[in-house]
């Protein structure tokens, strides 16, 4: 889970400084701070919800393998995979929205600068 954390919010990280001049100019046409997180969240939400629905089939496909590394736990649990899912799904959320907030206090002007 830390590893998926340090790994979503290093890319979020990362693609909001490549895209500082584009919310600077948005920034500065008028946009509301709380619409430039939205976008930022939203973005990362989308990537980070393909993720888990490519890893919940891929956890199906590899049922046969979980099921030797497991003890006391069926593969197949839907408490395990709704509990797993949500919380990976907020973290996911969470590592994005500190970028996002950083970028929503931008100053316009420093960011067309850049």
């Amino acid at each position: 889970m830390i590893l998926a954390v340090i790994g979503i919010y290093g890319v979020t990280s990362y693609l909001v400084a490549q895209r500082t001049g584009e919310i600077g100019v948005r920034l500065a046409l008028g946009a509301k701070p709380h619409s430039v997180v939205r976008m930022i969240v939203r973005q990362g939400g989308l990537v980070a919800l393909a993720g888990v629905a490519v890893g919940i089939i891929a956890a199906f496909i590899g049922r046969r393998l979980i099921e030797s590394l497991l003890y006391g736990v069926d593969a197949r649990d839907p408490a395990v995979f709704g509990s797993t899912t949500i919380v990976l799904l907020g973290v996911a959320l969470i590592a994005c929205w500190l970028p996002a907030r950083h970028a929503a206090r931008l100053n316009p002007l420093d960011a067309l600068r850049s």
